[in-house]
């Protein structure tokens, strides 16, 4: 599934909710904190409901900016391939760590698929 622009969290209000009212999901090589947005309106298009991202990987963690370049790319595209398991209409916010360039892809993978495991039972009453 395309990584679509209105997916990409921007505006600083919209990454404060997850940060403030959301909740953390600690995965070993990165954070992921998590907030279900508002119902849209029933009229608005589907394309509102989809989850939507921001990626943060900060040069104290990560390093310099080569390595918050590869560490954001890497997330990012982990992102964009499991997307479809994540709960309709959610906000993220991933936090890279400094582990995040020298595990392997596919670890990355398991640690995001866990984590949208365990974000789905919190959303289960």
């Amino acid at each position: 599934m395309r990584f679509r622009p209105e997916q990409h969290l921007r505006r600083q209000s919209d990454i404060r909710g997850p940060r403030e009212r959301g909740t953390r999901v600690d995965c070993q090589v990165f954070t992921v904190w998590h907030l279900q947005r508002k119902a849209p309106p029933a009229a608005a298009p589907a394309r509102e409901a989809l989850p939507r991202v921001c990626v943060v990987a900060s040069g104290a963690s990560v390093g310099g900016a080569i390595l918050r370049n590869r560490a954001k790319r890497r997330l990012r595209e982990v992102f964009r391939r499991h997307q479809d398991v994540l709960p309709r209409g959610i906000d993220l916010v991933i936090v890279a760590r400094q582990a995040v360039n020298r595990r392997p892809f596919v670890e990355m993978e398991r640690k995001f698929l866990e984590a949208c495991r365990r974000i789905a039972e919190t959303r289960t009453p």
